[in-house]
C-alpha cells in the first residue's frame, strides 16, 4: 500500500471493498466457501486489514473518518455474511426435504414379520400336548363369584384355605377370579361324565410384583372325570405330559394339601441342579362330586394345575417374570 494514498483515497477503496464484498458474498453456493471467504475480508491479514494498515500514516485529524468509515464496512459486511447464511441454510434444507420426502403411496419393499409373545405359545404347546392325549379345551369367566370360585369347590365361608389365596374382590359377590379350577364346576354343570378338559386363562392375586410374582398371571387346569380313575392315571397323565414338554427331566411327587382334591400332590422336576415346583394335583374330593351331583362311588377324577409363566421361565431361560409383559420387541425378537 502506498504511503502517498489520502484519506480520501482510503475511503475509496473502502467503498470499492465494500461493493466487492457484497458481490463476492451473494455469489457464494455453500457454507465452505462463505467462510473462506468472511476469513479473506474480515481475517487478520484480510482485505479489511491491508486497507487499514495505510491509516497511520494519515495526519491524526483524518484518522476518525477512515476509522468510522472501516466500522461501518465491516458491519455491513458481517449483515451481508449472516443473511447469506441463512439463504444456504434454507436452501439446504429444502433440497433435504425434497430428497427425504416419503411417498405414502408407494408400496412397501418389505413387511416386518411380527414376533409372538413366548406366553402365547408356551399356551398352545401345552394345549396341543393334553389335545393329543384326549382332552378338549374349556374356558370360563374371570369375574366369578363366591360360588364357583371358592364354595363349590370346598372351600366353604371362613375356610383357612382361602387365607392361602389373597383375592380381589369386586363388590356384589363378585372377584376376580384366583385360579380356573372354576371351570372345572362350570363344565360339570353343562356336561355329563365322563369329561377330559383342559382349560387355560388368566387369574389373579394380591401377589407384590417381583421377579417370580405378580398380580395376573396364566393358569392352566386339567380335569379328567370317569369311572375307575386313580392315582395311576393321574401319575401316568402328569408324567407323559411333563416328558413332552422338558424332556427326560427327573420328576417327583410330593404330598400336599389343596381343598378340593384327597389325595394332592406337588410335582417337582430337576432343573439346574435343584428341584422346582412346577404344578399341583390330586384326585377330586368326593365332596366336590356330590355337589354336582355325581355319585362318587361310580364317578372319580384327577385334576392338576399349573402356571405358564413358570413352564415358559423354564424353557427359555427367563431369570425375570416381568419381562413377559413389558412388550419390549428387544426381548421378543428372541423368540
Amino acid at each position: 500500500m502506498s504511503s502517498t494514498l489520502s484519506c480520501q483515497e482510503l475511503i475509496e477503496q473502502l467503498e470499492v471493498l465494500e461493493q466487492e464484498a457484497q458481490k463476492d458474498i451473494e455469489e457464494v453456493s455453500d457454507g465452505d466457501s462463505l467462510e473462506k471467504l468472511r476469513i479473506s475480508l474480515l481475517g487478520k491479514k484480510g482485505r479489511l486489514s491491508v486497507v487499514l494498515s495505510a491509516m497511520g500514516r494519515l495526519p491524526g485529524e483524518e484518522r476518525p473518518l477512515v476509522g468510522q468509515r472501516a466500522n461501518l464496512l465491516k458491519t455491513k459486511v458481517q449483515q451481508f455474511l449472516s443473511d447469506r447464511t441463512k439463504v444456504l441454510k434454507q436452501q439446504a434444507l429444502e433440497v433435504l426435504l425434497r430428497e427425504e420426502t416419503l411417498d405414502v403411496t408407494v408400496p412397501p419393499i418389505g413387511v416386518p414379520v411380527g414376533k409372538r409373545n413366548p406366553l402365547v405359545t408356551t399356551t398352545e404347546e401345552i394345549l396341543d400336548l393334553f389335545c393329543g392325549l384326549g382332552y378338549r379345551v374349556a374356558e370360563g369367566p374371570e369375574i366369578e363369584n363366591d360360588h364357583y370360585n371358592f364354595a363349590a369347590l370346598n372351600i366353604p365361608e371362613g375356610h383357612p384355605a382361602r387365607d392361602m389365596q389373597d383375592t380381589f374382590y369386586l363388590g356384589g359377590n363378585l372377584l376376580l377370579r384366583t385360579h380356573t379350577s372354576p371351570v372345572q364346576i362350570r363344565y360339570l354343570e353343562q356336561n355329563k361324565p365322563p369329561v377330559r378338559i383342559v382349560a387355560p386363562g388368566r387369574v389373579y392375586r394380591r401377589d407384590a410384583v417381583d421377579a417370580t410374582h405378580s398380580p395376573v398371571f396364566n393358569q392352566i387346569e386339567v380335569l379328567a372325570i370317569d369311572e375307575g380313575l386313580d392315582f395311576s392315571h393321574l401319575r401316568g397323565t402328569v408324567l407323559a405330559f411333563l416328558r413332552s414338554f422338558f424332556g427326560d427331566l427327573p420328576v417327583r411327587f410330593r404330598a400336599s394339601y389343596f381343598p378340593f382334591t384327597e389325595p394332592s400332590a406337588e410335582v417337582d422336576v430337576q432343573w439346574r441342579g435343584r428341584w422346582l415346583e412346577v404344578m399341583g394335583c390330586g384326585m377330586v374330593d368326593p365332596a366336590v362330586l356330590e355337589g354336582l351331583g355325581l355319585d362318587p362311588e361310580r364317578w372319580s377324577g384327577f385334576a392338576a394345575g399349573l402356571g405358564v409363566e413358570r413352564f415358559c421361565m423354564v424353557r427359555h431361560g427367563i431369570d425375570d417374570i416381568r419381562r413377559l409383559y413389558t412388550n419390549d420387541l428387544r426381548f421378543l425378537d428372541q423368540f
